[in-house]
């Protein structure tokens, strides 16, 4: 049992480094913002979360399911919201390309 839990961790944590360093990619690879903010917030939330789950399977401690609970949670309210922001601020300062946007909710705003 401790064998397929042990072996369930190594490949969980090798899922979730791989969506991480596909988000980092993402980050450099791709040329406007919202593209970036996608390759930011989406692999790199799923990959933390399948570290995180890694780890509890590895320690098999409920207080280290407890303390990996807050990571997770964080993780999942920060990455939306920094992409808003950095997203809003981009849209703001003129660099995101207007002719791929579908809708433009807030050009009355400019």
């Amino acid at each position: 049992m401790d064998a397929a839990l042990d072996i369930a961790a190594l490949v969980l944590v090798l899922l979730g480094a791989f969506l991480c360093l596909t988000a980092a990619i993402g980050l450099l690879r791709f040329r406007d913002v919202p593209s970036r903010l996608h390759a930011a917030t989406k692999p790199q939330v799923l990959g933390v979360m399948l570290i995180a789950a890694a780890i509890a399977l590895s320690m098999r401690s409920w207080t280290v399911v407890v303390a990996l609970i807050p990571v997770v949670l964080i993780q999942l309210a920060t990455a939306p919201l920094n992409a808003h922001m950095v997203g809003r601020q981009a849209y703001r300062n003129g660099t995101v390309d207007e002719a791929t946007l579908v809708v433009d909710e807030l050009a009355d705003r400019r």
